[in-house]
């Protein structure tokens, strides 16, 4: 009788998922040892990786950016298969060349030097010392302290303990008090993209130091970020990804420590691990790699019936835990189109970046939305382009989600209107002096959104150590199941791969392609194979 092969269910075909895919192919092809099967729930692989076409350039409906070029694995794939030049125009093409032009609700444009400057850099600063790039002057324990937090304090510090409230000149009801506090607040809401952290007040500052960003500047793949997944993928042979294979329930069994066939490595039994899927089949494996989004691994362990991925039984109370502190939010991009250009001597919208009053202030206006009050910019995808791009955070990002195309457009042209209407003319997406008193009005021909937050394969967008959680989580979430501490040689029924599982390169697609060659190196070392 000849003995099965070992059969490993990769959960999943994004980035994680596709990178352990390739490496045990690669090494399966020629060993003829086990098998591998990618099972993915959505009609296509990437993930949270998703390269689509608007107003006929090639834009990012997820990750967008490499963050940093030097020792990045994707910038290196991204070179090998020569997807950084393209004919095509692409999003971010001119990296971030533009320069903003800052403008203060009710349309009063501020001097970089005198009013943005240094309020950014007391941000970025404070920012250098939280991720301590800088030496810090916070003493102690961090305990529960927050970015939000400290961020706080710093401004508190710069602004003093003055209450003045002195109306700047020609600034309507701003106050340098009131300005200060708003621009900066134009870089909070950028940070909470960056990190997806609803609000800063949620984020560990403690954590903040663990995160590591690679050197060199941050780029966009001008053929599109799809291109590396479709790399990766390419080695693969037919049907060993198969879509539309959505798992419903994972049944485990965490008391049984199986000695191993030392002769052929082999299990001496039946498959330990058994997938259930939407369409009610069952498939049998002896090892599963676990690729979903922390946000499923969130539902995973709510005690209710939502039809989600579920653990039979449930996930021991540990790594439950560890998936409950860490923090998993929603961040969206919204694209829009316009359908002429926003003022007769303009040729291109500019790189707009706004200074809201706060949501609860008298001054604030009325027709601006609420779920606009918290997005930094508005800008072109690349200098001239007609499509332009706005990133949501947060409880924003889910609301927009649910408004109509016709909401977003009437609720952004008023937003736009605000700014730019009565305000200083721009030619050539520079501020003229000359003043003009009709009403900025642009029309949109179209809108796209992502929808990462109700979409559920996903249920959000990427994570963040969150205040009550560490770094020490995102090592538990790695820790392979069941977990054997007397085993020489551990059973590794379910492993985890995934962003949300990478100490210090979390919310990246470099840390989910580490994620994913550390388990598939796990299983080659577990059959002595490296």
């Amino acid at each position: 009788m000849v003995a099965k092969k070992p059969l490993i269910v990769i959960i999943g075909a994004g980035m994680a998922g596709l990178t352990a895919a390739n490496k045990l192919h690669s090494v399966s092809a020629s060993k003829d040892l086990f098998e591998v099967c990618v099972v993915e729930g959505g009609n296509r692989i990437g993930g949270r990786i998703n390269t689509s076409e608007f107003g006929g350039d090639r834009i990012e409906m997820g990750a967008t950016w490499i963050h940093g070029i030097g020792g990045s694995p994707i910038h290196k794939i991204a070179q090998q298969i020569h997807a950084l030049d393209s004919e095509q125009p692409w999003e971010c093409m001119d990296g971030n060349e533009n320069k903003a032009t800052t403008i203060a609700e009710g349309g009063f444009v501020l001097n970089p030097s005198s009013h943005v400057d240094p309020i950014t850099k007391l941000f970025n600063n404070l920012m250098d010392h939280a991720q301590r790039k800088m030496p810090t002057t916070t003493k102690g324990d961090c305990g529960n302290l927050s970015v939000g937090s400290f961020l706080k304090q710093g401004l508190d510090a710069y602004c003093g303990s003055s209450k003045e409230e002195e109306e700047l000149k020609g600034f309507g009801k701003w106050s340098k008090k009131l300005l200060d506090e708003a621009i900066f607040a134009v870089h909070e809401n950028t940070q909470r993209t960056y990190t997806s952290a609803a609000d800063l007040f949620n984020l560990d500052y403690a954590a903040e130091s663990e995160y590591q960003m690679f050197p060199g500047e941050e780029i966009t793949i001008a053929k599109g970020y799809l291109s590396i997944i479709e790399s990766l993928a390419s080695v693969l042979p037919p049907g060993l990804v198969q879509l539309g294979r959505k798992v419903t329930r994972i049944e485990w069994q965490p008391e049984r420590h199986e000695a191993m066939n030392l002769e052929n490595g082999r299990p001496c039994s039946s498959r330990p691990v058994m997938l259930h899927f939407c369409d009610g089949s069952i498939m049998s494996a002896d090892h599963v790699i676990v690729t979903v989004s922390l946000g499923v691994l969130k539902a995973s362990i709510r005690d209710d019936d939502s039809g989600m991925l579920m653990f039979n039984p449930p996930l021991p109370s540990f790594k439950a835990e560890a998936i409950s502190r860490l923090g998993f939010g929603v961040v969206n991009k919204l694209f829009m189109q316009l359908s002429e250009p926003p003022h007769e001597h303009s040729k291109g919208f500019p790189f707009l970046q706004m200074v809201f009053h706060s949501p609860q202030s008298e001054l604030r206006h009325k027709k601006i939305p609420w779920w606009m009050r918290r997005t930094a910019t508005l800008c072109p995808i690349y200098n001239n382009s007609s499509v332009l791009l706005s990133w949501f955070a947060g409880e924003e990002a889910l609301a927009l989600e649910s408004l109509k195309d016709e909401e977003i457009i009437e609720g952004v042209s008023d937003t736009i209107s605000c700014f730019l209407s009565n305000s200083l003319e721009f030619c050539n997406g520079n501020v003229n002096s000359e003043k003009y008193s009709h009403e900025y009005k642009v029309k949109f021909s179209k809108v796209l959104k992502s929808k990462w937050g109700t979409d559920p394969l996903f249920l959000g967008s990427y994570s963040h150590v969150a205040v009550g959680s560490s770094g020490d989580d995102l090592d538990t979430m790695a820790e392979p199941l069941p977990k054997c501490l007397t085993c020489a040689s551990p059973p590794l029924q379910i492993l985890f791969a995934g962003e949300a599982t990478h100490r210090t390169h979390y919310s990246t697609t470099h840390g989910a392609y580490f994620s994913g060659l550390r388990e598939a190196n796990r299983l080659l070392q577990h059959y002595s194979l490296c």
